[in-house]
């Protein structure tokens, strides 16, 4: 990972993923695992606590093991090497307890489930923070008129308050997810060479069991050494977060451009410029943002690929979990920082939002006259009525209400007050007020739940 860009697109929590961590998580299986075998007797107490105490990433040579890992296939071979042969340093009798009954994917894999808890804890804030900013911005503004636009042409109204309720709505469903795929995800894998816990005879379930609790983790059914929906669930989780973050970015980002000037991100010395433009002010955040709806899929893609191992331990489709897994998750732990702070710094332009539906003369109201002609005329014939009207107004630059006022067919089932209500742009169109309400009800209950 690029040092250099590293700030831009990855969050602090990278520093869970670092080489150091990888090794921490596998030494701390070690260590509770020594403890686990003390607790059921297993083992001697005093050797459980020298393994414990050596089990420090501090103690060990990152270099040295990565290139040990080159030549055994994993990383967690030469660091039960290693940390063997610290402890028979202190206590051979100690260093024959060390690694009982587990296999290398044992240590990995529950290591690699203690980082993913670490990491999951700021995820969670940081989506709560987003959904927090999204409420606030769909109640302060479900009277904030915005063109609604469809294929990037104006086309009705709406309100900006609906627009962030939709955003709100899937945060929602995002912090929803997070919270079923948490018990499923943070297990315990302990199943030694195959899967049975061979090695420890008829004492493997009490192991595991002592194990479990020790890392304060749940305890599967059964060893999950090849099969790896959990892992893949995460990441089919992360890359629907950063579609959802990348669809805000799109939104904030169009509604940015120079043209339209309806929104833009917080202004801060030295962000967003340019190199030679002295006057631009990019949107940063939004760039990260699409940067990661980008890139998830691949690595998404991979893990869902990665599902289909060999028999009781896979080749290759695991290995490939190893960098894929912990960028996929520093990919969208930055892209959602990056996106509460646009949510949280978003600057509005009420007045250019009115303005550019203004400059429409009218036409975004076409549906609303439509539909009130349609009680007394027909869909078809209304349809086709205001559709005229409209293409009237537009070649001969009038407003399309004063076109209809002058259409002798309009006016005869258009009245003043009919007009007035289908212009109106005071009030949430449609059942947008109530969209928002029941979406931060939604949120309501949840938190309430909690």
């Amino acid at each position: 990972m690029s040092d250099l860009l590293g700030p831009l697109f990855r969050p602090a929590a990278a520093s869970l993923f670092s080489d150091r961590a990888r090794l921490q998580g596998m030494l701390d299986f070690e260590a509770a695992l020594a403890r686990a075998h003390a607790r059921t007797g297993t083992c001697p107490p005093q050797a459980a606590e020298r393994i414990a105490r050596l089990c420090k990433a501090e103690l060990f040579d990152v270099a040295a093991l990565a290139e040990a890992t080159a030549q055994g296939g994993n990383p967690a071979i030469p660091m039960v090497t290693a940390l063997t042969r610290l402890v028979a340093g202190e206590d051979e009798e100690a260093a024959r307890h060390l690694h009982k009954g587990a296999t290398s994917q044992d240590a990995i894999d529950t290591g690699l489930v203690l980082q993913l808890r670490s990491f999951l804890q700021p995820l969670e804030k940081d989506l709560e923070r987003l959904s927090a900013g999204l409420a606030g911005l769909a109640e302060a503004n479900r009277r904030t008129s915005i063109a609604g636009r469809t294929w990037l042409q104006q086309a009705a109204p709406t309100v900006f308050g609906l627009k962030a309720a939709a955003h709100l709505d899937a945060a929602e469903r995002h912090l929803i997810r997070l919270a079923e795929l948490r018990p499923r995800l943070l297990v315990l894998q302990f199943g030694g060479a195959v899967g049975t816990l061979g090695s420890l005879g008829d004492r493997g379930i009490e192991v595991a069991e002592a194990l479990a609790r020790e890392l304060h983790l749940s305890l599967p059914e059964m060893p999950w050494h090849a099969q790896r929906d959990r892992p893949a669930e995460l990441g089919a989780f992360l890359g629907l977060l950063t579609g959802t973050l990348g669809k805000i970015a799109r939104d904030l980002a169009l509604l940015a451009q120079t043209e339209i000037a309806e929104a833009c991100e917080a202004a801060a010395e030295g962000r967003g410029g340019s190199s030679t433009m002295p006057q631009k002010r990019n949107p940063v955040s939004a760039a990260v943002m699409l940067a990661g709806a980008a890139r998830a899929p691949g690595l998404v893609a991979t893990l869902l690929s990665s599902m289909v191992q060999e028999h009781e331990r896979g080749l290759g489709g695991w290995h490939a979990e190893w960098e894929t897994l912990p960028e996929l998750c520093l990919l969208a732990a930055g892209a959602l920082r990056h996106g509460v702070e646009a949510v949280e710094g978003i600057q509005l332009d009420p007045a250019r939002m009115r303005e550019n539906i203004a400059r429409a003369g009218g036409q975004l109201f076409a549906e609303a006259a439509a539909s009130r002609l349609t009680e007394r005329l027909g869909r078809e014939e209304a349809h086709r009525l205001v559709e005229r009207a409209a293409r009237r107004a537009e070649s001969g630059g009038k407003h399309l209400r004063a076109v209809l006022e002058e259409d002798p067919a309009a006016r005869q089932h258009l009245s003043a007050a009919d007009l007035d209500a289908i212009f109106d742009t005071s009030r949430p169109p449609g059942s947008a007020g109530s969209f928002i309400d029941r979406v931060l009800a939604r949120r309501r209950q949840r938190l309430e739940a909690r």
